[in-house]
This record gives structure tokens, C-alpha cells and sequence, in this order.
């Protein structure tokens, strides 16, 4: 049976890829990085608790146990992970290596250090493409005319905030974009339309153009659907192939049940 190391932050995502891994017959054997994440993952009877300083455990860990592929999955807070840092003298070598303490400096760091090994960190959605966004309307609400031109000007400047890497979404109506997401995330982004705008906005997310699936997956799922009730927005445009879609077939009903649509785009 093929094994599979996961990496294991917050969030439901490694629920999801552990229920996945069992369909395609694969053995996860989940590393948990805090005792915050899911006591479904917990539960696991393969699962682990470690520090993602002890990089010499880890490794040991996984080539113990004959692992030679792993995926990192859910969130990992920053202020939480570093809190609590226990480096071993190859996690301490690592970091003295980073040119700076920036996340995506650290995973890739990280990842280098798992390819030297061997290991090979694989996408976040394998096993879990069926997933991702398709180029489709996925709900009874479709945008009308006007605004599938207010989203095409959505699209345009939700990939020109990617680009410069400052973040993923805008909020627009009416052939305006009314907010840009930056450091505040999503939520806070819609709510500051809401506050310029009223009801009615889009929310347009899209991926990064250098995007790196083994480190981050941008994702849609129910708290976005209710963020964007809660302000009487119209709908959300996502990229298709290129961010998950999580909870679909619960997303898909509330949706359709407060009337807004969900749409995926091919750009």
C-alpha cells in the first residue's frame, strides 16, 4: 500500500484528504504541528505529533517508516508556529540558511530539505481534484448581462492585486471595484465593500500567476458563502482549475436558497 505523509495545520482540508486517501487506498500517516488541529485527524491511527523545528525527527520519522512522498495541508499561524519553536541542530542549520523569515522563504526551505531526502512534496489537491473550481455556474442564479461585465472588470484587477502578490480578491458592483484585498484577508475585504457600497457586490477571487500547489491552494467555502450573504452580495466568481471549492454540495444549497450565484471562470 502506497504511504503518504501529511503535514498537518488547522482547518478541515487534511480531514478531507485523509477521507481521500482511504477511498484510493493509500495509507496517510498524518503529522500533526499543533494540538489545535482536528480531533478527526487526531483520531487517526497512524497520527504523530512533532514540532516543525525538529526537522531531524521528521526526517527520521519518514524514512523510518519508508515515506518517500508527503503534502502540507491547513493553515499554519504563524505567531502560533514560532511561539513554540523546539529547532534541532538540522532545524537550527535550516534557518540559519533562510535569507529571511518570510513564510514562503521557510516553506520552500523546507521542501528543499525534504527533496534532499528523497521526499517529494506533492500538490495540495492530489488525491482531491475533483475539488477544484470547473468553468461552470454552479448554481440556479446566473449573473445577468450587466453583470458579467462588472465581473469580467473584476477579474482584470483581482489578477493585476495577484501579480504584485499583494492578494487574491476584489469586491465590485456596478462596473466599479470597490475594494482590494490586502493583509486584512477576504472577510475584511467584503465587509469594507459593504460599507462603501451597500448590497449587491461581487466578489471575485483569483489565483496567484506563480501560485505553487504543493504550498497554497486558494479556497472558497462556506464561511465565504455566508460572508457574502450576510451583506447582500450577488454572487462569487472563482478561477476555475486553479482554487478548491470545499463543502460544494453545502455551498451549492445555500446559495441557491438566498439566491446568488457561484461561477467559475477560465482566464
Amino acid at each position: 500500500m502506497e504511504k503518504i505523509a501529511v503535514i498537518v495545520g488547522n482547518g478541515d482540508l487534511p480531514v478531507k484528504f485523509l477521507e481521500s486517501a482511504k477511498e484510493y487506498g493509500i495509507d496517510p500517516y498524518p503529522i500533526g504541528l499543533f494540538d489545535t488541529v482536528s480531533e478527526k485527524v487526531k483520531a487517526h491511527p497512524n497520527y504523530i505529533e512533532m514540532n516543525i523545528g525538529e526537522m531531524k525527527k521528521i526526517l527520521l520519522y519518514l524514512l523510518t517508516n519508508n515515506i518517500q512522498k508527503m503534502v502540507m495541508l491547513g493553515k499554519v499561524e504563524k505567531k502560533i508556529l514560532f511561539n513554540d519553536l523546539c529547532l534541532d541542530e538540522v532545524g537550527e542549520e535550516l534557518l540559519k540558511k533562510m535569507p529571511d523569515k518570510k513564510d514562503e522563504t521557510l516553506l520552500f526551505g523546507v521542501i528543499s530539505l525534504f527533496r534532499l531526502n528523497g521526499i517529494k512534496v506533492l500538490p495540495q489537491n492530489h488525491l482531491m481534484k475533483d475539488m477544484m473550481f470547473s468553468e461552470k455556474v454552479y448554481t440556479k442564479t446566473i449573473p445577468s448581462g450587466d453583470e458579467n461585465k462588472t465581473i469580467k472588470i473584476g477579474i482584470e484587477g483581482a489578477r493585476a492585486l495577484t501579480i504584485i502578490d499583494a492578494g487574491q480578491c476584489v469586491v465590485c458592483k456596478d462596473g466599479s471595484i470597490i475594494t482590494l484585498e490586502g493583509i486584512e484577508g477576504t472577510d475584511k475585504t467584503i465587509e469594507r465593500a459593504y460599507e462603501y457600497a451597500g448590497d449587491n457586490c461581487i466578489l471575485v477571487k483569483m489565483a496567484r500567476p506563480q501560485q505553487d500547489m504543493r504550498v497554497d491552494i486558494p479556497a472558497i467555502g462556506l464561511d465565504t458563502i455566508k460572508k457574502i450573504i450576510s451583506i447582500g452580495g450577488k454572487g462569487i466568481v472563482a478561477q476555475a482549475e486553479r482554487m478548491l471549492f470545499l463543502d460544494k454540495e453545502e455551498c451549492i444549497k445555500l446559495a441557491d436558497d438566498n439566491n446568488i450565484f457561484i461561477v467559475g471562470v477560465r482566464v
